[in-house]
């Protein structure tokens, strides 16, 4: 019988609350009973229902009855809700009656904050944190919010967000109710309660209903219910929903969460958001976030609660506004502008000020008035940070805390802003591990700049879980990438192998590397290494705490303000295991012989880094200064002097010198797809080496020895050159500047203990990257910054290379000596360039040459004719700085022909067909017969010709090319080329004919030195209007010369060592490059440069006129470094006499050469000669 509901004023006739559950069983399911309690309950109080379980052995056959929809749902969350331990202010709710918890027998709430176990951190009350007074922080790539550095914010807002409202939402339901009816799924009798629980308990705001249509809210609300009705069909009961839908403007996403865990094994919706909507934001196409998690738990669940994802197209009021531009007005979403309240946009509008002047990320975080609640604010450029979305889910959970909504904001300038409402876990999830929110936002706003690092690392499954925190994880991320580069895994028979031939033979140090490269290959893959690392977490963990027990620094003692990592912690209560420790647990732990040689790896790791800043507060990538002593000799014979390793998501790269003073250009490295990335990524280490040992052979004639950067970018990120170039040069200023700025820039543990200076320029993929970089030194503050990259704008004191024809110089020398020695005509000389007129080192080829050109390769094909290139067409191209696809093919002659790239089938003049253009490019350099005279590599790949292809060159034993002067770098391997040489050909390496570029950059680094910033200014640095200072034209002009005569020195040392001896050009290159070498770091340590008249008198003829006379020898050896200045003295005597006596001069030779010197330093000081200082001469 169904109870008369007008009756029921009261909850029941005797007094007492109406049962919700019967205690008596149920052979069948009573819809009409059921029916009517839902009427009943719908209009009782919340006081007035008793919500008494059943008891255990009635719940079996208890049928499908939701209680949740029996009675207003924000009652029954309020009624089930266990209390916080620690009170915590819930989001505005309309005013309501105070509901009374009801008292049950196996619940006592008591005082539960008085139990909870005391949390054995201490750390200084944040409010009496004290700084440097009047102490602010340099410019940083990275902005973050530190507790002490400024008065802590407090928000007086709501939700910080207000949809509009939806005028048609009561139609609306309305409509939904009609169709879910007519469906029959749910039961008519719960059709409105489900439709009210989802529009209104569920948090989700009016943007969604009123972008979504009838039939889609109509498939969420079946979804959901679905979902519930599942759950009592599962044997553990759980609730658990999972809905998503897709258009194409928007998406939903609804799942069932537990407050506080990352579910590793479910939908990872978060991770699908990043990678279909976040990760590719850009200011044309990008979308927004919304996720909104209900208010209290699911029915029948006491953990389980909904998160709600909205994503939406965005749609700006201005799509393209200047990448400056910082007013929301105008680079805003139109739906943000919409709903952001006043305070939300003040909060914005600072952030994105700060952040389109930073390269890393800002972090900023809020209280939350009236509560613990705390809202953590980031933004960072679009596209630098791929799966950080998802990411900071993981990493808050870590430390013991949820969120209650999150917004991600796209802005049309290019910056991303996100905004998370964090709080503390409710008591029925938290754990005694986790410090209270107060600390531990502190240590998430620390941890995020590591994530920006790497947001998704290797080793994120063991984050997430729990088994290993963030820096645990980070850590062997980096060291499974140390491991891929530098695990020994040639064995004995390498060794053996090596003993037996001679390293400083240049053919066998080629072959030895080959059979390195091979071998690496076919034994470690990277995956092989992750699969190992990743079954011995413990032992990530053990030797992890031996990183940074010598790394870490708490910079304000042990009451740091900061509550330290949860790995720090282990340091207190853990043993740390020394060296020996650590070998004998891996050993014990291992399985078997491959484990071991991975996880010792790691103990190498740890030895190896000199300084780091894996703990620096802010930080754009993860950067390492290691001690370069582990390498194997019998791999790298030529000991490298310094060594970074960077590492971030979009890429890795290395920088390597060989001196102390050293200079090389920075190159990225790209690759076409997965194989060639693995190619890449193998070879990157070893490529380095080569080129930074090439760069120290090359720079024989100048004071900076050889180094090299390469950056290679991740398979995934190839179209991030310029985020990575930013990240990896901003990281290594990292460990090369001193600390100013505390909690932005602490102090880090420097094992090195010395200052270093790097002298870099442009190389592959970064000549337009190079202004950008020394900008970013002198914001950082750095006093070098004038010197740090050559190739930098005119405006900002730099010489470029391609305005002025630097490196084709130095090639140009080589090829004009070969015409002076064999009185060749260069009118009649027919050419062959790889390189076309777009390269600096081609085009400047071509406008300075005057040769019969009968064939171009470049990036665009192959252009020949026979007859030889038209000239006027040809240096248009090259001042035009285009490819040989604009060459007006009229202009050929009838033997003449142009194939492009992306040409198939094409019939050349003599009839031979051309299947494919890209081959044909390719191999066009290994062609056959006699139609060339003269080959200048001034473009391609490393090893183009190599001892497997340089047979084609040569014909009954002779080379079809008489010369070649190798201006590309690299471009033949070396034992092709003493091929190419026993063949008769004249071939100058690329160490010795492509060294302008080095001499050029060496003396724009000591203009750099040796003025003061004002002086800099003033005298080499370009005015805006265009026009140069007139010290700018006249050096300019003598660094040209000084070019010139360095390579007309080494040309007539080869071409007389070569005439003696016999011994190849090529391996004299080396030869006297060793010499030279080896002779500077001796002179630099001798007794010489401590003879002040003759280092001034040395200095006074090294060092370019036009420097002494404007700023004079005493101002100069003030300013420059003395490393500088001992390197400059040793590099020209070195040369000088290597040049004059050859590189196996008779052991007095040098005496005489000496002898020489003083004996003229003797009659200058009887004669007194006139010395120019500042612009004067005295006697």
């Amino acid at each position: 019988m169904v109870p008369d509901l007008e009756c029921h004023s009261s909850a029941r006739e005797d007094g007492g609350p109406f049962p919700l559950y019967d205690a008596t069983k149920h052979s069948t399911f009573d819809r009409r009973q059921l029916r009517a309690k839902s009427l009943i309950t719908d209009r009782l109080p919340p006081h007035d229902i008793d919500i008494t379980s059943p008891p255990r052995d009635l719940k079996s056959s208890f049928g499908f009855c939701p209680p949740l929809k029996a009675i207003p749902l924000t009652s029954y969350y309020q009624l089930h809700r266990v209390p916080p331990v620690f009170p915590m202010a819930e989001p505005a709710q309309p005013s309501s009656p105070a509901v009374e918890l009801p008292k049950h027998a196996d619940f006592q709430i008591g005082d539960q904050a008085d139990k909870m176990p005391e949390i054995g951190i201490h750390n200084k009350i944040l409010e009496h944190v004290v700084r440097t007074p009047g102490r602010q922080p340099s410019p940083q790539p990275t902005h973050l919010s530190v507790p002490g550095a400024s008065p802590f914010r407090i928000l007086h807002e709501g939700p910080g967000y207000v949809a509009p409202k939806f005028e048609g939402k009561e139609l609306q339901m309305d409509q939904v109710m009609d169709q879910i009816e007519e469906k029959g799924f749910i039961p008519p009798e719960f059709v409105e309660s489900e439709t009210n629980w989802f529009y209104n308990e569920l948090g989700i705001d009016d943007m969604y209903f009123q972008t979504e249509t009838v039939d889609a809210i109509v498939s969420h609300i079946l979804s959901l219910y679905a979902g519930k009705v599942a759950a009592y069909a599962r044997d553990d009961k759980r609730l658990e929903i999972r809905l998503d839908k897709e258009a194409v403007d928007h998406a939903v996403y609804i799942d069932t969460s537990k407050p506080g865990i990352s579910v590793v094994d479910g939908p990872r919706y978060e991770q699908r958001i990043d990678e279909k909507y976040v990760n590719g934001s850009t200011s044309t196409n990008s979308y927004r976030v919304e996720t909104f998690r209900s208010g209290s738990q699911l029915p029948g669940e006491s953990d389980q609660q909904l998160r709600c994802y909205f994503v939406y197209k965005c749609h700006f009021a201005n799509p393209n506004p200047g990448p400056e531009e910082t007013n929301l007005d105008i680079i805003g979403e139109k739906r943000f502008l919409q709903k952001a309240t006043k305070n939300t946009r003040d909060i914005y509008q600072g952030i994105m000020t700060t952040a389109v002047k930073r390269t890393g990320p800002v972090i900023e975080m809020f209280e939350v008035e009236g509560s613990r609640e705390k809202r953590l604010v980031i933004a960072y450029r679009q596209g630098s940070a791929m799966g950080m979305f998802s990411a900071l889910s993981d990493l808050y959970h870590y430390y013991g805390v949820t969120s209650s909504r999150k917004y991600v904001e796209q802005f049309s300038n290019g910056i991303t802003i996100m905004s998370i409402y964090l709080r503390p876990l409710p008591p029925s999830s938290a754990t005694v591990r986790h410090p209270p929110i107060e600390a531990s936002i502190h240590q998430i706003m620390k941890e995020v700049s590591l994530l920006y690092c790497i947001p998704q690392n290797k080793f994120q499954g063991h984050f997430a879980s729990g088994r290993l925190s963030l820096q645990e994880t980070i850590y062997a991320h980096c060291v499974w990438v140390f491991v891929g580069h530098f695990l020994n895994r040639l064995g004995s028979e390498y060794a053996s192998l090596a003993s037996l031939l001679d390293p400083s033979n240049s053919v066998h140090a080629e072959m030895l590397s080959k059979i390195k490269r091979r071998l690496r290959a076919e034994t470690f893959t990277s995956d092989y290494i992750l699969e190992i690392i990743n079954r011995y977490p413990d032992l990530v963990r053990s030797l992890y705490l031996n990183f940074a027990n010598t790394h870490y620094v708490q910079t304000r003692g042990e009451q740091d303000d900061f509550i330290p990592t949860l790995s720090y912690l282990r340091l207190k209560v853990d043993r740390i295991l020394d060296d020996d420790e650590l070998k004998t647990l891996i050993s014990k732990a291992v399985a078997n012989e491959h484990d071991e040689m991975v996880m010792t790896a790691f103990r190498v790791f740890n030895s190896a880094v000199l300084k780091t800043n894996f703990y620096t507060p802010t930080k754009v990538a993860l950067s390492f200064r290691l001690k370069p002593s582990f390498l194997p000799e019998v791999e790298y014979p030529q000991p490298l002097f310094g060594m970074f390793l960077v590492i971030s998501s979009e890429f890795r790269g290395f920088h390597l010198r060989f001196r102390d003073i050293a200079r090389g250009g920075i190159r990225i490295v790209k690759s076409r797809n997965r194989e060639a990335y693995s190619i890449n990524a193998r070879s990157l280490f070893d490529e380095n080496y080569n080129l930074a040992n090439t760069q120290q052979r090359k720079n024989k004639d100048i004071p900076e020895g050889g180094s090299k950067g390469v950056i290679l970018l991740d398979v995934n990120h190839q179209d991030k050159a310029r985020v990575a170039f930013e990240k990896y040069i901003d990281s290594i200023m990292d460990l090369l500047l001193p600390p100013t700025s505390p909690g932005i820039k602490d102090p880090i543990v420097d094992l090195y203990g010395q200052e270093e200076i790097l002298f870099m320029g442009p190389d592959e993929n970064t000549a337009d990257l190079v202004n950008w970089a020394t900008e970013h030194a002198r914001n950082r503050g750095a006093p070098w910054w004038k010197s740090f990259f050559t190739g930098k704008s005119p405006k900002l004191g730099g010489i470029p290379h391609d305005a002025y024809g630097m490196t084709t110089l130095s090639v140009r020398e080589y090829v004009l000596g070969i015409y002076r020695k064999l009185n060749l005509n260069p009118d009649t000389v027919r050419k062959l360039q790889t390189g076309g007129p777009d390269g600096d080192l081609g085009s400047n080829e071509i406008l300075l040459g005057n040769e019969k050109y009968t064939a171009i390769v470049d990036g665009a094909g192959v252009l020949v004719d026979p007859q030889g290139i038209d000239r006027e067409e040809l240096l248009r191209l090259a001042k035009k700085r285009v490819m040989i696809s604009e060459f007006d093919d009229k202009k050929l002659s009838p033997d003449g022909y142009r194939v492009l790239i992306e040409e198939t089938s094409i019939t050349l003049p003599s009839g031979e067909v051309v299947n494919n253009g890209m081959t044909f490019r390719n191999t066009f350099h290994l062609r056959g017969g006699k139609e060339y005279d003269l080959f200048v590599p001034c473009g391609g790949r490393p090893e183009s010709i190599d001892l497997s292809t340089v047979h084609k060159l040569i014909v009954d034993g002779k080379s079809t090319i008489p010369y070649i002067v190798e201006g590309a770098n690299l471009f033949i391997t070396q034992d092709a080329k003493l091929r190419l040489e026993k063949a008769g050909c004249i071939l100058y390496k690329d160490a010795s004919a492509n060294k302008g570029g080095v001499t050029s950059s060496s003396l724009e680094v000591l203009a750099s030195l040796s003025f003061d910033e004002k002086g800099f200014i003033e005298n080499m640095c370009i005015r805006e209007d265009g026009a140069a200072p007139p010290f700018y034209d006249a050096y300019v002009k003598e660094v040209q010369e000084t070019i010139k005569r360095n390579a007309a020195l080494e040309f007539e040392a080869i071409w007389r060592e070569h005439q003696q001896t016999g011994i190849a050009r090529s391996t004299l290159s080396d030869t006297l490059s060793v010499a030279i070498t080896k002779l500077d770091e001796e002179l630099q340590n001798t007794e010489l440069w401590r003879n002040t008249e003759l280092r001034n008198a040395v200095l006074q003829d090294a060092l370019p006129g036009l420097l002494l006379e404007k700023i004079g020898l005493p101002t100069i050896l003030e300013r420059v470094p003395d490393n500088y200045l001992r390197a400059i003295f040793g590099s020209y005597l070195a040369s000088r006499f290597v040049y004059e006596h050859g590189s196996n001069p008779s052991q007095f030779a040098f005496f005489d050469f000496m002898s020489k010197r003083m004996a003229k330093l003797g009659r200058q000081q009887q004669e007194a000669l006139p010395i120019r200082v500042n612009g004067t001469t005295e006697s």
